[in-house]
């Protein structure tokens, strides 16, 4: 059973992005109330450096099409890349994201974006976490066979996972309305209600904290 809108206690099915132009990751779960998940599909999208950077974007858009359409995911969760030093690297991963972004938007699809140090957090316990543990975490939590590669896969389930959690399922959150304002980061009202209701669990203070760490809140991308 999907949700709703009035009901976030129910089986979510997210579509969980790893951004990129080389390669870009996508990983559709069904995350249960209880904190469990199943992979539904997973695949990572790549796409040659030496091609027109045209050709490029729009074989990522009609990757993100084709999923959506297939699985009509609940909502789209994408990684936010706060800032890199590779600035090539940056601007493809924006340019990925972007059309990404405009193909759910453009169905209607909520998108919801968590930094890296967020994720690791959700999926960890911890914000610094390595590769290594994010895959074995994500191995456990959705009862894979084997630890899922390559790390784009990984990084991409790892999203799907961590934007169940932090929006609340199985611990009385609104889930659209998480969707609606987030961008990376709730607003300290929501996060002093959720506190006060005793919803927190040490996986979500966790990222709470990793989100300070990187830089405090997010405000909506202009």
């Amino acid at each position: 059973m999907k949700s709703t809108a009035a009901d976030s206690r129910v089986a979510q099915r997210i579509l969980g992005v790893d951004p990129g132009l080389t390669r870009c990751g996508f990983a559709v779960v069904e995350m249960q109330p209880n904190r469990t998940g199943t992979s539904v599909h997973v695949e990572v999208t790549g796409t040659c450096s030496e091609d027109d950077l045209a050709h490029r974007i729009l074989a990522i858009q009609r990757a993100a099409e084709d999923l959506l359409e297939a699985y009509a995911p609940d909502v789209l969760a994408i990684e936010r890349v706060f800032s890199s030093s590779n600035a090539p690297t940056a601007m493809a991963t924006a340019q990925a994201s972007g059309v990404i972004i405009a193909a759910a938007a453009a169905r209607g699809i909520p998108v919801a974006w968590h930094t890296p140090s967020e994720v690791k957090a959700a999926v960890t316990d911890d914000g610094r976490a390595g590769k290594d543990a994010v895959a074995r975490m994500v191995q456990r939590i959705l009862k894979l066979p084997g630890r899922p590669k390559p790390v784009d896969a990984t990084d991409a389930y790892a999203v799907a996972i961590c934007h169940a959690w932090r929006s609340g399922i199985g611990a009385a959150y609104n889930m659209s309305a998480a969707t609606r304002t987030h961008q990376g980061a709730r607003t300290a009202a929501q996060q002093a209600a959720e506190e006060q209701r005793g919803g927190l669990t040490p996986a979500q203070r966790a990222w709470q904290e990793a989100e300070k760490r990187a830089g405090g809140r997010v405000s909506r991308p202009r």
